[in-house]
């Protein structure tokens, strides 16, 4: 498959369970060796959507295709092509690390003794254990492991740093970095947002069952939302600070939190005309760029 050909491709892909949505009318194309975040808060409808792909439920209306292949008639030709790390872990009590590995692999066509090594000694787990006495970093782990062994064309990851320590965080994202280096897609679930800041291309923001905006991480930093920070001299009411390229937060004594989009240089020069002490004015952060976006749709 050429790169930028669809890997994964939905046309009014919806869900609902009885009266509840699930997801609705989601039209989504992801291209071949990009990672795409899939971003929003728990019950937003980003589970849902990997099910349907991976065709664990069914959907109420609409379709899907992952290499060109229906989801729903082709689906254990698609699976032997992709890795999956689930959402919420379960594993085999009574197996040992490597026999749950050993079992993950008969499924599939081919298995790699050697990445299967690698893997284990990149993420530092014990193979030889009970999974019943694995952590809940472990099992997480041992997923990923599972996900990765057979070197698949797709990954698909639902919350897949859940349980991770720091360390292993960073270990998880420079190895999805390195399977984007070999042409690998990736689709991310998450709702950290600096996981998919790290990583991913482009992001889906999903509200509500349904895909509200679809942005490159790299213009998304653009426009990003930025705090600025002020200690004034003496206290001053809202209608006295008259800030036109600002909306004030909060005010609290000699204390201002501001809320900055853009239009910086103006700012400053408004700025110049206060009673001002001292003032912060952090990095971007895109975690109040995505709730500004929320609060707007809220709205």
């Amino acid at each position: 498959m050429e790169s930028g050909v669809a890997v994964i491709k939905t046309l009014g892909l919806t869900k609902y369970y009885d009266k509840t949505r699930g997801i609705e009318d989601l039209n989504l194309e992801i291209a071949q060796g990009e990672i795409f975040g899939f971003l929003g808060p728990n019950g937003a409808g980003k589970t849902t959507t990997i099910r349907l792909l991976l065709n664990l439920i069914r959907s109420t209306r609409g379709n899907a295709q992952i290499f060109g292949l229906d989801t729903r008639q082709n689906y254990l030709e698609i699976h032997q092509r992709l890795g999956y790390v689930p959402g919420d872990v379960v594993l085999y009590d009574g197996m040992t690390g490597s026999e749950f590995l050993s079992l993950m692999g008969s499924f599939h066509k081919g298995h790699n003794g050697q990445r299967l090594h690698q893997l284990q000694q990149r993420f530092e787990l014990d193979l030889s254990r009970q999974t019943q006495t694995y952590s809940k970093g472990m099992k997480q782990k041992l997923v990923i492991i599972q996900a990765l062994m057979n070197d698949p064309e797709l990954l698909i990851l639902d919350e897949p740093t859940l349980g991770l320590d720091p360390l292993m965080q960073r270990q998880f994202y420079e190895l999805l970095l390195e399977e984007k280096k070999r042409g690998k897609t990736i689709i991310l679930s998450s709702h950290i947002l600096p996981e998919v800041e790290r990583v991913c291309d482009r992001i889906g923001i999903v509200r509500n069952g349904h895909l509200v905006d679809i942005e490159l991480v790299a213009d998304l930093k653009h426009k990003k939302v930025r705090r600025m920070h002020l200690v004034l001299s003496r206290e001053m009411t809202k209608d006295e600070l008259k800030l036109e390229r600002a909306a004030i937060i909060s005010i609290k004594g000699k204390h201002v939190e501001l809320k900055v989009h853009d239009e910086i240089p103006s700012l400053l020069k408004q700025l110049c005309q206060l009673p001002l002490e001292d003032m912060s004015f952090p990095e971007a952060s895109l975690e109040d760029t995505f709730m500004e976006f929320y609060d707007e749709e809220q709205s």
